[in-house]
């Protein structure tokens, strides 16, 4: 399954959504939600010790200025890689 998060883990209760994620789902972080990929973050920590890939897309990255803060861990996409993410994943899940 995708799951597509894309409100600030401010707004977003994160330990909720991890309890319905399961291994080998994926996780998009979109629009405000690119802010917890921000590297030694509590947010981060809690998504980088779950058995999920998390991907971060790359415009609302660079839109928000915070290419140099994104932790490594994050792979960063582009839309047409979320197209692919769509497509891989019958079922979705926008947090």
């Amino acid at each position: 399954m995708l799951h597509i998060l894309q409100h600030s883990p401010f707004h977003t209760d994160l330990e909720s959504m991890l309890r319905c994620i399961k291994q080998g789902d994926e996780l998009l972080l979109i629009q405000d939600a690119v802010i917890v990929a921000l590297s030694g973050t509590k947010a981060l920590d809690l998504l980088l010790a779950a058995p999920i890939s998390i991907y971060a897309l790359q415009e609302d990255i660079e839109a928000r200025g915070l290419t140099a803060q994104i932790s490594t861990s994050i792979g960063k996409v582009s839309y047409t890689d979320f197209v692919r993410l769509t497509v891989k994943h019958e079922q979705q899940i926008t947090w």
